[in-house]
């Protein structure tokens, strides 16, 4: 799960020529194995569900309308005896998707949420089926951000300071892809971006961040600029030493 997953998807961009089929065709994902709960169910029906079902949230409708989800760390280890679901309705938790959703915008969802199955509604708001979680990573797992070999660059600026458009124009005008980035990390007003390129030359390419302000988090084996700059620093060592 995404917290569950616990991953920080704030912002992404990922080479959109290549996923707009992904983007188009979440509905060949909508499952409809388990059937929603109705609201009427008792509680202690639902907590015996749960142990047959390896989610974290099912589906709860009244007749085929739906209600919300409910957790099952929130019943798990309470005798409600003859209660049932309306009865607890404050901790039926309202999250949903919609088919005209993009993979991006359900994904999201799911971490939002921290669920692992996420209910589908229709423009009336009935219920017509869920996704997976696993489905929807499987997904992002095809895009070139992960997908195509290259090299994961981190870099980092002030939280106002950058740019994407920059960040494309840079390794565009190092003649490298970009694959994908995502904002890794804030922290104190700085921002880390974490980018995946294509195979290239890369220490022009560092040159060229560092030319624009930009700082590299991680470390290259062949990284000539901080080579330069300790071969420097080794001679002034010496001279000072004469």
């Amino acid at each position: 799960m995404l917290n569950l997953v616990s991953a920080k998807l704030i912002y992404f961009t990922i080479n959109f020529v290549s996923l707009y089929k992904f983007m188009t065709q979440t509905t060949d994902y909508i499952l409809k194995d388990i059937k929603p709960i109705q609201v009427v169910e008792k509680i202690e029906n639902v907590q015996a569900l749960f142990e047959q079902y390896p989610f974290s949230h099912l589906p709860v409708v009244d007749k085929n309308i739906f209600w919300g989800n409910i957790a099952k760390q929130d019943i798990e280890f309470t005798d409600f005896g003859d209660k049932k679901l309306q009865d607890i309705k404050n901790q039926i938790h309202p999250f949903y998707a919609t088919k005209n959703m993009t993979w991006f915008e359900v994904l999201q969802n799911f971490t939002t949420h921290n669920t692992d199955l996420m209910p589908i509604l229709n423009p009336d708001k009935k219920y017509i089926g869920y996704y997976e979680l696993g489905d929807f990573l499987n997904i992002f797992k095809c895009t070139p951000f992960l997908h195509e070999e290259g090299v994961i660059l981190v870099i980092s600026k002030g939280i106002n300071d950058y740019s994407f458009r920059e960040i494309t124009q840079i390794v565009e005008s190092n003649n490298a892809t970009l694959f994908g980035a995502f904002v890794s990390k804030i922290e104190n007003e700085e921002v880390q971006i974490t980018l995946k390129l294509s195979l290239h030359d890369i220490n022009n390419t560092l040159h060229s961040f560092r030319r624009y302000n930009y700082q590299i988090i991680n470390e290259f084996e062949k990284d000539k600029y901080l080579e330069e700059l300790n071969d420097r620093s080794d001679y002034l060592q010496k001279y000072l030493n004469i």
